[in-house]
Parts: C-alpha cells; sequence; structure tokens
C-alpha cells in the first residue's frame, strides 16, 4: 500500500537560555546534541545529519546523546538542567509541544528553558500497513477495522507521541476501533511494524 501524507511533524532544536556571560570564542568545548528519543526515529536521524557540517562550522566536536523516555521529557529535562552555555542543544520536536499539555507536571519549562535555534525539518505523518493486511486503500482499511473491531493493532512511539494522536485522530474520524501498542520511540515502532508484530503504524516520514 502507498503511503499516505495524514500530518505533520515539525523538528526543532533549542539552546539553553541563562543569565551566563556571552563568551567571545563560543563554542570552548564540544557540543552536546541531545536527541530526547531513542536511536532510528526521525529526530535521530535529523540529529545525526546536523551534527557533523555543526561540528565543521564550528570548529568543535558535537557528540550526539539520545536520552529517551516519556515521550521525550527525559532529555528535555537533562537538556533542561545543563549549564546555560549555549553548549548543550536539544533536538526536539511537536511531542514536546504536546507533552505540555498531557503532562499535568514537568520539571522544565518550554518557553522559560529553551530559546529556538532553527527549524531543521517538516516532517508528514503517514499511514502505513503491513503487507498481510488485505487492503488496497484507506477506504478499505476502514471497512476492515469497521467489520473487525478491536482486532488490528497499530503501533507508535509512545503514548501521546504524534504517531499515536495521529492514530487517534484517524480512528475518531474513521468511527473504528483498533488496538494501541506503543513503544519506546519512532525507531522500534517500525521495526516492529515492519516485523508484522502490528497491522497499522502512523510514523514520520522524514524528508
Amino acid at each position: 500500500m502507498m503511503p499516505i501524507h495524514y500530518g505533520w511533524l515539525s523538528m526543532f532544536a533549542a539552546v539553553l537560555m541563562g543569565i551566563a556571560p556571552a563568551y567571545a570564542q563560543y563554542p570552548t568545548k564540544p557540543i552536546r546534541l541531545i536527541v530526547p528519543f531513542p536511536p532510528g526515529g526521525g529526530a535521530d536521524a535529523f540529529g545525526r545529519i546536523v551534527g557533523l557540517p555543526l561540528s565543521e562550522a564550528l570548529g568543535r566536536p558535537v557528540v550526539v546523546e539520545n536520552r529517551s523516555g516519556a515521550g521525550g521529557n527525559i532529555g528535555a529535562e537533562i537538556a533542561a538542567k545543563s549549564p546555560p552555555d549555549g553548549h548543550t542543544l536539544l533536538v526536539g520536536n511537536v511531542a514536546q509541544a504536546f507533552n505540555v499539555t498531557l503532562y499535568s507536571k514537568l520539571s522544565y519549562d518550554l518557553v522559560r528553558d529553551f530559546a529556538p535555534v532553527s527549524l531543521l525539518a517538516s516532517t508528514p505523518n503517514i499511514l502505513v500497513v503491513h503487507l498481510s493486511v488485505p487492503i488496497k486503500s484507506v477506504k478499505d482499511l476502514i471497512a476492515l477495522a469497521g467489520a473487525r473491531p478491536g482486532q488490528l493493532d497499530y503501533v507508535s512511539g509512545g503514548s501521546g507521541s504524534p504517531a499515536h494522536l495521529a492514530a487517534v485522530l484517524f480512528i475518531s474520524m474513521a468511527g473504528v476501533k483498533m488496538n494501541h501498542i506503543p513503544y519506546k520511540g519512532g525507531g522500534p515502532s517500525v521495526i516492529a511494524l515492519i516485523g508484522g508484530e502490528a497491522s497499522v503504524g502512523f510514523p514520520t516520514m522524514p524528508r
């Protein structure tokens, strides 16, 4: 089945703000580029794509760190609590904006603790199914899910992730029922979908 563009996912890098004095020779040490998701997902791919040219431009090593967990909150918290000297960068995405509404209490303030640096990319969510699913179109998928309520499983990179919310929106609009199988990141969820552990997914597609 051909992938269908379903939504969008924005990527951005953020640098910590603070009252530390400006550095005339910035950077003075290696740069930490924190990716708050596991290897293999869209944010990880962009972090590694950006890391090398950023290192060449700044003349300092850029070390990519995958600090995944809690829908991206663990990595964001680590970045927020790092020294506010511009040597820690966070590769974030729309999940950080979602988390402000999904979690009643966060250990960081997305607006106060970070300053946007650059929009790295725009990544749509796409609807994909495993080859074993006997459908040829979105209409076929809706009909199949309607005929088998609760029998189709869909994967995501975790509860509250963009892929999860895209699926919830699709299910609501289609009036069907499917089971959610959350994984610890977009990369693991795509691997599971390819391996047939679930039938449907709404992963992001870097471009």
